[in-house]
């Protein structure tokens, strides 16, 4: 497990323009203080544009019954329910479902300036190479050892808990729960990625890091502002535990896979 952080990531592209990952807890809303307050001219989100579209009609239902697909994620028995229990019963700003700070980030984007661009980073369910990363991903993760790995979740859950605990670090804007809420997210995002090889771990990141890339590129192409001389920036919204591995990743990238803006 590496040392969490809480401040933001500055990727300075060797093609020009700037990435700014900002770190935050899945399901919670973040402290003012925490939020990322820096000018950008697009925002990307590592999921897939089906689940940009279903955002909205969670928020939709969420709206119309408060809490109810937290409540469902705590029924269903699955890491990420375990995730949601453990928010629960903190106190902080949350657990919610959609991500409010993604939402949040959303919302803004196509609402400022008559649109921000947005960029989707997973890519989609007809990309061929996805497909195989996916199916390989599968296979990994039903094997028999990780079969035997479920049922100790809930020990070994607690232990990697505690652990992750100290690699959180102190700030005089994070207080024990929110503290203890990063710990946990980091615990979840570390038992999520339990079935899967370092490799395929590398692969994803590989991919994703090189279509954050081609975002940053196209988003700088399709400036028509006064201001393009200026630095064009990308923000980034990210689970504070994955922002390790991603940070890893992008800094040896090599390649830049040119995606476009959602429509």
């Amino acid at each position: 497990m590496p040392e969490l952080i809480w401040e933001e990531f500055n990727f300075e592209d060797p093609d020009g323009g700037r990435i700014i990952f900002w770190p935050h807890i899945p399901c919670l809303r973040m402290p003012s203080k925490l939020r990322s307050h820096s000018n950008f001219d697009g925002v990307a989100f590592l999921n897939s544009s089906l689940d940009l579209k279903s955002w909205i009609t969670d928020a939709e239902q969420e709206k119309n019954s408060p809490g109810i697909h937290r409540d469902s994620a705590i029924a269903s028995g699955t890491l990420f329910g375990r995730l949601m229990s453990d928010l629960n019963e903190l106190d902080v700003d949350g657990p919610v479902i959609p991500d409010p700070e993604q939402m949040r980030l959303l919302l803004h984007a196509q609402n400022s300036r008559g649109g921000m661009p947005v960029y989707a980073i997973e890519p989609e369910l007809e990309d061929e190479e996805w497909v195989d990363w996916q199916i390989s991903s599968a296979d990994q993760q039903v094997t028999y050892l990780n079969l035997m790995l479920t049922l100790t979740t809930g020990r070994r859950w607690k232990k990697q808990r505690k652990h992750a605990i100290t690699l959180v670090p102190s700030s005089k804007h994070v207080n024990a729960d929110l503290g203890a809420a990063a710990a946990s997210a980091m615990t979840w995002w570390f038992e999520e990625q339990r079935g899967l090889s370092d490799e395929l771990i590398a692969l994803r990141d590989a991919r994703f890091v090189s279509r954050i890339r081609g975002a940053l590129r196209d988003l700088h192409h399709s400036r028509v502002d006064d201001t393009k001389a200026q630095e064009t920036t990308l923000l980034v919204p990210i689970h504070q535990a994955r922002l390790p591995s991603i940070k890893k990743a992008i800094s040896s990238c090599m390649d830049v896979e040119l995606i476009t803006q959602e429509d």
